[in-house]
C-alpha cells in the first residue's frame, strides 16, 4: 500500500512537470526562433545601414576633399596632377575600411588610383557605372573580383565599391570609385544587432522565466481539479457499489429464500403420498420453475455486485463474465498476461463496467460466435479491449443518432471521461466491433 501511494505520488509529480517542461521548452524554442530571426533582420538592416553610410562618406570624401584638387591634367595623368591628388586620397579619404580609389575617365582609362600600377591602364566600363556618369547617381555593389581592373583586391575578399561623378575644372566628368571592406559593412550589421540584443534576449527570457511559475501553478490546479474529479468519482463508484451491495443483500436475503423456500415447499408436496400423479408432475414443473428462477436471480446478484472483483482481482470477475457469455454458446477468451501491474479499486470497477456493458451488448446484438478480453497495464493506464467477430455498427450513431440505442457505451464513454481516461470505438458492418477503455491506473 505505501508503494503504491509513493507511485501515485510520483505519477502526480510528472503529470503536473511534463506539461510545464513542455511548456518550457515550447518558450525555449520559441526564444531561439525570435534571436535568430531578430539576428537575421537587424544584421540585413545593418548592412543595409552601412552601405548608405559607404555612400555617404564616398560622396562627402570625393566631392568635398578630392574634387576640388582635381585638375584638368589629371585627364593625361600629368605628374603633379596625380600628386596632388595622391597626396590627400592617402592623408584624407584612405583608413580601414576604405583601402582603393580609382577615378576614371569615360573611356574606361584608370587616370588615378592609389595603386599606381592601374594608372593608364583602360578597361570597359560596366553599365552601372556609364548610368553613373551620365546621371550623376551615387551607386553601390558588390565587387566583382574576378575582372582584371580589380586583380590587385582580391587578397581583401569580398569588397563594397561605391561610385559617383566628380568634374574637373573644364567640365570633363571622370568616375570616382572607393572599395570599402565588406566586412566592415557586416561588422556594422552585427554592431546594430549587439545594440538591442541584450534587451530583446532578456526581456524574452524574463518572460519565459515569469511564465513558467505561471504554468506550474496552472498545472497544479488542474492536477487538483482531476484529483477533485477522481474523488467525487470514488465516492460516486462507492455509493453505486454500496447501494448495489444492499439491493442484492436484500435480493438474497428475502426474495431468493422465499424462493428457495417455496421450490422445497414444492417439492414436498410433490412427494406427499396423497398427491395424485398428475398434481405432483404439475408441482415438480413448478418447483423446477422455481429453481431456474432462483439460479437466474443469483446470477443477476452476481452480475449486480461481484463479490470477486474485490475478493480476488478483476482477472477473476472477467472470467466470470465471459462463463456467461460462454454459456449463451459464445467462444470466449481472457489474456491477462500484460496485467502486470496492480490497479486501484476505482480503475477496476470501471474496467469491469466496460467489460459487462461489452460483453451484454456482445450476447444481445452482435450475434459474434467469438468474444477475446484482453487487459493490460503500464505506469500510467490500465486499458482493457473487448473484441468480437459480429456484425458490428456504425460508431457514428453514438454522436448521431442516440435514440435508436446503445445509451450504455454512450454512459461508458462518460464514465470514463469523468475518470480521466476514454473509450474508443472501432466497427464497422460485417467486420466486428473493438472496444477499447482507458484509464489511469
Amino acid at each position: 500500500m505505501q508503494n503504491e501511494v509513493v507511485q501515485r505520488e510520483e505519477r502526480t509529480r510528472w503529470s503536473v512537470a511534463w506539461p510545464v517542461a513542455q511548456f518550457a521548452l515550447a518558450g525555449i524554442v520559441a526564444v531561439v526562433i525570435v534571436v535568430i530571426a531578430t539576428s537575421l533582420a537587424s544584421g540585413r538592416v545593418g548592412e543595409r545601414e552601412a552601405i548608405v553610410d559607404a555612400r555617404s562618406q564616398t560622396l562627402v570624401r570625393a566631392r568635398d576633399v578630392v574634387e576640388p584638387l582635381v585638375t584638368d591634367g589629371l585627364l593625361t595623368s600629368e605628374s603633379a596632377a596625380v600628386n596632388a591628388v595622391d597626396d590627400v586620397v592617402r592623408r584624407a579619404v584612405l583608413d580601414a575600411s576604405l583601402i582603393r580609389v580609382k577615378i576614371w575617365r569615360a573611356d574606361g582609362t584608370i587616370i588615378y588610383s592609389d595603386e599606381a600600377r592601374l594608372i593608364g591602364t583602360q578597361y570597359d566600363l560596366g553599365e552601372e557605372e556609364l548610368t553613373s556618369l551620365a546621371g550623376g547617381a551615387v551607386e553601390a555593389e558588390v565587387s566583382d573580383l574576378s575582372k582584371p581592373e580589380n586583380r590587385f583586391e582580391r587578397d581583401q575578399g569580398k569588397m563594397l565599391e561605391v561610385y559617383l561623378p566628380i568634374h574637373t575644372p573644364n567640365g570633363t566628368t571622370v568616375l570616382f570609385e572607393a572599395y570599402f571592406r565588406y566586412a566592415s559593412v557586416a561588422s556594422s550589421g552585427s554592431r546594430v544587432w549587439r545594440s538591442f540584443a541584450p534587451f530583446t534576449i532578456g526581456a524574452l527570457v524574463l518572460l519565459e522565466l515569469i511564465q513558467i511559475p505561471l504554468a506550474w501553478r496552472l498545472a497544479r490546479r488542474l492536477q487538483q481539479r482531476r484529483r477533485e474529479r477522481e474523488r467525487l468519482l470514488r465516492q460516486a463508484l462507492d455509493a453505486s457499489d454500496l447501494e448495489r451491495r444492499r439491493v442484492a443483500s436484500d435480493l438474497h436475503d428475502g426474495v431468493v429464500q422465499d424462493l428457495v423456500g417455496v421450490a422445497l415447499s414444492l417439492a414436498s408436496a410433490a412427494r406427499a403420498p396423497s398427491v395424485d400423479p398428475a398434481a405432483a408432475s404439475l408441482l415438480d414443473e413448478s418447483a423446477a420453475g422455481v429453481r431456474e428462477s432462483i439460479k437466474t436471480l443469483r446470477s443477476l446478484l452476481i452480475e449486480i455486485y461481484p463479490p470477486n472483483l474485490f475478493e480476488e482481482g478483476l482477472g477473476a470477475a472477467l472470467d466470470d463474465l465471459l462463463a456467461r457469455a460462454h454459456g449463451r454458446g459464445i467462444t470466449t477468451s481472457l489474456d491477462t498476461t500484460m496485467m502486470t501491474l496492480s490497479l486501484d479499486a476505482s480503475a477496476a470497477r470501471v474496467l469491469y463496467r466496460v467489460a459487462q456493458e461489452a460483453l451484454r451488448n456482445v450476447v444481445a446484438h452482435s450475434g459474434a460466435t467469438t468474444v477475446h478480453l484482453r487487459v493490460a497495464t503500464t505506469d500510467r493506464l490500465a486499458s482493457l479491449e473487448v473484441v468480437d467477430n459480429g456484425t458490428g455498427f456504425d460508431p457514428d450513431i453514438l454522436r448521431s443518432m442516440p435514440s435508436e440505442g446503445h445509451f450504455g457505451l454512450r454512459g461508458l464513454a462518460d464514465l470514463l471521461t469523468d475518470a480521466g481516461g476514454r473509450l474508443i470505438v472501432n466497427s464497422s458492418a460485417e467486420a466486428g466491433t473493438t472496444i477499447r477503455a482507458e484509464v489511469p491506473r
